[in-house]
């Protein structure tokens, strides 16, 4: 096992350890994954203790959690950064092994409660998958639906089936190309045409 366990207040302070760095950079601290969300608990306590100590905090996440899940940790988060891959639920179902109702209703929850400001929504681009025509169409539907969102971050999709071989596991993904930088462009360019703040990542 690599890693330990440690409970909430073991790890803020040891974020705590680095508040020197955050208060001089404007930074702060990212939960992230895997999802952190899959561990509700200890995430809303962890977000707690550092607000109590005057850390920034956000959160990288799928969205997939139950909407109490989700709200329990709304106001303790200064920055989300929430992905969504597909929009029509019987591929999401098929690529993802979920329904994506969930993770709409948390997203339409962020834009309710007035935190558009404190979001950045994530499309993850896997060649062949999501970034078809008919994909980005409805991506962009939904944006317009909610109305708020203001920033999209293009994630392109990279390639770790060698971890996967390393470790002895299956990738099950069969995907093993990442999208150019001529389909990032077109689809950058497509959502910026609806007024969006558009960047590509990595």
């Amino acid at each position: 096992m690599a890693g330990r366990e440690m409970d909430a207040e073991e790890l803020v302070g040891e974020i705590e350890k680095d508040i020197l760095l955050f208060d001089n950079s404007g930074g702060g601290v990212t939960f992230s994954g895997g999802e952190p969300l899959f561990q509700p608990a200890f995430l809303r306590e962890s977000l707690v203790q550092c607000k109590l100590r005057g850390i920034n905090t956000a959160v990288e996440t799928s969205g997939y959690a139950s909407p109490k899940v989700f709200e329990s940790i709304i106001d303790h988060v200064d920055l989300f950064l929430f992905d969504l891959k597909l929009l029509d639920d019987e591929e999401h179902r098929k690529y993802t092994g979920v329904s994506n109702g969930m993770i709409k209703r948390n997203l339409m929850t962020l834009v309710t409660r007035r935190r558009d400001e404190d979001l950045i929504l994530r499309f993850p681009v896997i060649t062949g998958i999501n970034d078809t025509e008919k994909n980005v169409k409805e991506f962009l539907s939904f944006i317009r639906d909610l109305k708020r969102i203001k920033r999209v971050d293009l994630l392109p999709y990279h390639d770790v089936s060698e971890k996967y071989r390393r470790l002895g596991l299956d990738y099950k993904m069969k995907t093993h190309t990442a999208p150019s930088e001529e389909r990032l462009e077109q689809i950058k360019e497509e959502l910026e045409k609806v007024g969006l703040v558009v960047g590509i990542r990595g």
